[in-house]
């Protein structure tokens, strides 16, 4: 088995697996952060596109005053691209799977981590509802197994939820905010529960959201401009469901209504209609919103 830092390099080493929106975003502000980076993905596409959105975004960090050329310079050398997920676990001290929100496929994924690192390795899971303690379930070290919640996008928003589940250690935990912290991020800890804490609270605001549109009380730009102006939020619940995906919204309402038997989260019939026509949201072009092409 690797150590879990090389001997002739001081920098840590993370994996992330699986090139999407949260996945390559989390390996930007890793590599930024000092870590030396691999990024996984088993579709040679979806590695090529996440290195290009990297690369933009770094650029319009430079353009605003937001990060230096150095440092885009040193986060992209700290980057490597892998269709091979042994050799992105290889000697790595800690690893963060933000593959599709599917029980069994984040199992698979972390199961295989558990075999390919060192024993003290962090495995962390990027899910925004699913329960970490299933997700541990029959792992080889359950212990070590964490939720790191980031929130989109990655390299700008500041909160991580760190989720405990029933077997993770304090020592897990303990290290996992550390990992939290020096990605520049604000770490709260949350007890693993349906949704956790800003999935659950969060979707039951975006769901209402899309049932006043269904309704007609108003049109999704003067409800999302309601909760800006009024509230203060950054951004509206449509909107920002348009930056998630409709489709992860309506798998995360499905299994809240189905782990909590809340009317809340029944999903509502638009947004059942507007998945089920491709209508995900900036991802497809068009949601509630129609998006150019970046």
């Amino acid at each position: 088995m690797t150590s879990p830092r090389d001997a002739t390099t001081d920098r840590p080493r993370l994996a992330v697996l699986g090139a999407g929106t949260m996945g390559h975003g989390i390996a930007q502000v890793a590599a930024m952060a000092g870590y030396e980076t691999r990024l996984f993905d088993v579709l040679p596409e979806a590695l090529e596109a996440a290195r290009e959105q990297i690369e933009s975004n770094l650029r319009k960090g430079i353009q605003r005053g937001k990060v230096t050329r150095e440092e885009s310079d040193r986060a992209l050398e700290a980057l490597s691209f892998t269709r091979y997920l042994s050799e992105a676990a290889d000697g790595v001290q800690i690893v963060i799977e933000a593959v599709p929100e599917r029980l069994d496929l984040k199992r698979k994924v972390l199961r295989r981590c558990a075999e390919a690192t060192a024993e003290g390795a962090i495995l962390a899971t990027n899910t925004s509802s699913l329960s970490i303690s299933r997700i541990a379930e029959g792992l080889p070290s359950p212990e070590r197994v964490i939720g790191l919640h980031f929130f989109n996008p990655v390299h700008i928003m500041a909160l991580v939820e760190i989720v405990r589940g029933v077997e993770t250690s304090d020592e897990t935990v303990a290290q996992a905010r550390g990992v939290a912290e020096r990605l520049g991020k604000t770490p709260i800890v949350i007890a693993d529960s349906p949704g956790f804490a800003s999935s659950r609270l969060g979707l039951a605001l975006g769901l209402e959201a899309i049932r006043m549109v269904e309704e007609g009380v108003a049109s999704p730009e003067d409800i999302d401009t309601a909760m800006m102006l009024g509230y203060r939020h950054p951004m509206g619940p449509l909107k920002l469901g348009d930056l998630v995906g409709l489709d992860v919204r309506l798998d995360i309402a499905r299994y809240l209504y189905e782990s909590l038997g809340s009317p809340i989260f029944e999903p509502p019939a638009l947004l059942e209609r507007m998945v089920a026509e491709g209508r995900l949201g900036r991802k497809s072009g068009r949601g509630f919103y129609r998006w150019d092409e970046d």
